[in-house]
């Protein structure tokens, strides 16, 4: 992988991680969970726990969707094409895999794995920790959400069980797509989660998460995307002299909810950061994209 901002790079060919056991994330209280109707925002979010790569403020926000995308979710393995076969005794050139497509359409829709969709892992960096039960190169299919969903409801009253369950079948859910980064140097890792449902309910769950993590104080100002103000950075609360700090941004790119959480030590390099979430961003911005 390079740290190429070219839309037509092929697929990664990273061996695919070794499958963990699923992790059964903490849903919320049920008391939280009954106050999310469609027309209600969510209540405010608990302070963001400091863990690694942790859902964030970003996903917490976006509770009209917690408990439908963000909890539980079972991490599947996408397999990479078996590697080309060697040439038989006759010298026959060995066959080689068919790139599949991906990219944006004109209604701003998108196409394609979302494994492809995502920013393909630049230079100075390699693949990172796994992100909980998902991995850290992993798309998880539409299905597998919705049957999770199904047994995380259990946990919820009947009567708000029903609005959520009606809801999540509105937003038309495909799939998630997570990869993560560590630097050559060990000091920041960086993870990419690209959400895809309806393009009405990104663009509200976007707004809202940027006047919530913009109005409240409880967050710290991050910095500008340019060329993208739909994108909107923030930081985790931390005292001063914390070594840690934690960063997430969020964008809405048509029919994708683009979520970068960013760990590392203090003081974070925000203008690589600043990069890396550009590139993902531009990467879904480019129509007609093919590996």
């Amino acid at each position: 992988m390079t740290d190429d901002d070219s839309v037509t790079a092929t697929p990664a060919t990273t061996p695919a991680p070794e499958p963990a056991a699923p992790e059964s994330a903490a849903p919320e209280p049920a008391d939280a969970a009954a106050g999310f109707t469609p027309e209600q925002p969510p209540a405010a979010p608990r302070p963001a726990s400091r863990r690694l790569l942790r859902a964030g403020a970003a996903t917490v926000a976006a509770a009209l969707v917690g408990v439908v995308i963000g909890v539980g979710i079972i991490k599947t393995r996408y397999d990479d094409p078996a590697p080309a076969a060697a040439a038989g005794p006759t010298g026959a050139p060995a066959p080689t895999a068919t790139p599949t497509p991906y990219g944006a359409k004109s209604n701003g829709s998108h196409f394609g794995s979302l494994r492809d969709l995502l920013l393909p892992v630049p230079a100075g960096f390699e693949l990172g920790p796994d992100e909980g039960g998902y991995g850290n190169d992993t798309e998880i299919g539409a299905g597998q959400i919705s049957d999770e969903l199904d047994a995380e409801l259990q946990q919820v009253p009947k009567d708000k069980r029903d609005k959520l369950r009606s809801y999540w079948e509105g937003l038309h859910v495909k799939g998630t797509g997570v990869r993560t980064y560590r630097n050559d140097g060990n000091n920041l890792v960086v993870g990419l989660r690209l959400r895809q449902f309806n393009q009405q309910e990104v663009q509200r769950i976007n707004e809202y998460t940027a006047v919530f993590t913009g109005d409240t104080g409880i967050f710290r100002s991050g910095p500008q995307i340019p060329g993208h103000p739909e994108a909107h950075c923030y930081l985790m609360p931390a005292p001063p002299s914390a070594p840690i700090d934690y960063l997430e941004c969020s964008a809405a790119e048509g029919d994708l909810l683009v979520v970068m959480s960013v760990e590392g030590v203090a003081p974070l390099p925000k203008d690589k950061i600043v990069g890396l979430f550009t590139l993902q961003l531009d990467r879904l911005a480019s129509p007609g994209a093919s590996a």
